[in-house]
């Protein structure tokens, strides 16, 4: 079990109902285990909430925007906390979501094959 912030309950929840386009793109193939496994989306981790999370690979799938531009210390602390947890961090860019969703979910797939 992954530590929880029970503070950012309400802000997940808020995230899960106004998410991006490329969050919503990624999510109508994420979702019903159309890769083969089951993601969650905005899962809390520590203190953090990840875009989505694999529980069975012990994956999150981070895409990075926009908001994401000169964050790459805040980005970089993230993954090694993710990482120290035994998690799989793979971050997307918003653009390859957006215009190469092919690749992106090959991409996505072969990283799932990749873990035990």
């Amino acid at each position: 079990m992954n530590p929880y912030n029970k503070n950012l309950k309400n802000l997940a929840r808020a995230n899960r109902h106004s998410g991006n386009l490329s969050e919503a793109l990624l999510w109508n193939e994420l979702k019903q285990s159309k890769l083969g496994v089951r993601f969650t989306k905005q899962k809390i981790i520590g203190n953090y909430i990840a875009d989505f999370y694999c529980i069975e690979k012990n994956m999150v799938i981070e895409i990075d925007g926009w908001s994401h531009d000169n964050k790459y210390e805040q980005d970089k602390e993230r993954d090694e906390y993710m990482k120290a947890l035994g998690i799989h961090v793979l971050r997307i860019s918003d653009k390859d979501v957006k215009q190469d969703i092919n690749n992106v979910l090959t991409f996505i797939k072969h990283n799932i094959n990749l873990i035990k």
